[in-house]
């Protein structure tokens, strides 16, 4: 089974809302369904408590970024998008539309889709 990442805003905020980390020996839980679900605060109850266990896993700090965007904490969500861009771990996302990418890169994208979003509101 691949894992889904939420990897960005939902709702169709942005181009390309899932990643999928295709990672045959280890798989995470990113809270993926229950962002899916827009449960936003639930997911980010689950992720936080992850985040404990494992701070600097960007995909975890992607999915917490888009969860707190939902939730229009937008500060949150920056914090965690520049986390996931700074983190020293790194791999390769795939996205739902089938394409690759570095983490660092997705983490990137997500935070300059929250500036656009922002400016966007004002």
């Amino acid at each position: 089974m691949t894992l889904l990442l939420f990897a960005a805003m939902a709702a169709g905020q942005v181009d390309n809302p899932a990643v999928v980390v295709s990672d045959a020996i280890e798989q995470r839980d990113v809270a993926y369904d229950t962002l899916a679900a827009g449960e936003a605060q639930a997911a980010v109850e689950r992720l936080e408590a992850l985040r404990a266990e494992n701070p600097d896993d960007p995909a975890l700090l992607i999915n917490l970024g888009s969860a707190y965007a939902e939730l229009q904490q937008l500060d949150r969500a920056e914090a965690m998008f520049r986390a996931a861009a700074a983190s020293q771990v790194r791999y390769q996302l795939e996205l739902a539309d089938g394409s690759w990418v570095d983490s660092r890169r997705a983490a990137q994208t997500a935070l300059r889709q929250l500036r656009d979003r922002a400016v966007a509101l004002n």
